[in-house]
């Protein structure tokens, strides 16, 4: 039974890893001069504005 628990560890870990690895990669130059925590109006025009340029 503890070998169980190990394995479903050991491949929680792995795909924790892989997720991590696939937000890294994410390119998120769009937003960059929005604060943290803005709402969805706030970023909307931020595109738009992003957009018209």
């Amino acid at each position: 039974m503890s070998e169980q628990r190990s394995e479903t560890r050991e491949s929680a870990g792995a795909d924790s890893d892989r997720e991590n690895e696939e937000e890294k990669a994410v390119d998120t130059s769009h937003l960059d001069g929005l604060a943290d925590g803005c709402g969805c109006a706030e970023v909307m025009d931020h595109l738009s504005e992003q957009r018209e340029e």
